[in-house]
């Protein structure tokens, strides 16, 4: 094997190893979340050392932050796919989708919000962009929807309206305060939509069956 054909069979040996790492890693922190991730649960799982695992990805920051990272891509691809023919329609997808994957992924979502940098290190950049852009998905429709509204004001808004799904999202899924059944779930997160959509004159307000 010449020189070439060894650092390619490295290369490839690194690649494989950095994927089993972040796959072992994905799936503690799903399971169990991010607070019971220990570096060396992930090193012992791989069969490698815990240098191992600092080699591949700096410390152990920057294994959270792959998987943060990965976790967000996954979710933006998710909510990208809701129809946007219809912007009421498409609120509410999104609002949904976010509902699903956060049922699906819980703690991989509460990894993202939770993890803080060591030393008191900023938080990347370029995660919060990608949060951002995220939650910026909400803001197309409302612009079709309040044509007339300050940009500046509609980005408020889509923001304030994606955190207020977020915070009903994650205080329903918390099993150990104020857990929600699912379906009662989906119906408080539209109905949000609905009273929130409503506030802002975009829909009437629906009148009481008891009025």
């Amino acid at each position: 094997m010449n020189n070439v054909q060894e650092e390619s069979s490295r290369e490839q040996k690194k690649g494989k190893r950095r994927l089993l790492l972040l796959e072992i890693a994905r799936g503690l922190i799903e399971a169990n979340g991010l607070r019971s991730l220990k570096v060396r649960d992930v090193a012992e799982a791989a069969d490698c050392s815990i240098g191992s695992v600092y080699n591949e990805f700096g410390d152990f920051d920057g294994l959270i932050l792959t998987v943060n990272r990965e976790t967000v891509q996954a979710l933006t691809a998710r909510l990208v796919a809701v129809p946007a023919e219809d912007p009421i329609r498409q609120l509410h997808g999104l609002a949904a989708t976010y509902l699903d994957f956060a049922t699906e992924h819980a703690n991989l979502l509460r990894s993202l919000f939770e993890h803080r940098m060591e030393e008191d290190r900023p938080f990347p950049e370029d995660i919060l962009i990608m949060v951002m852009q995220a939650f910026a998905l909400m803001h197309e429709p409302l612009v079709r929807l309040m044509p007339g509204k300050d940009p500046a004001e509609v980005a408020l808004l889509s923001r304030m309206m994606f955190s207020a799904v977020h915070g009903i999202i994650s205080l329903g899924l918390e099993e150990r305060m104020v857990a929600v059944p699912p379906e009662k779930l989906r119906q408080q997160v539209a109905q949000f939509v609905d009273t929130h959509l409503a506030g802002l004159g975009v829909i009437p307000v629906r009148k009481s069956s008891t009025a």
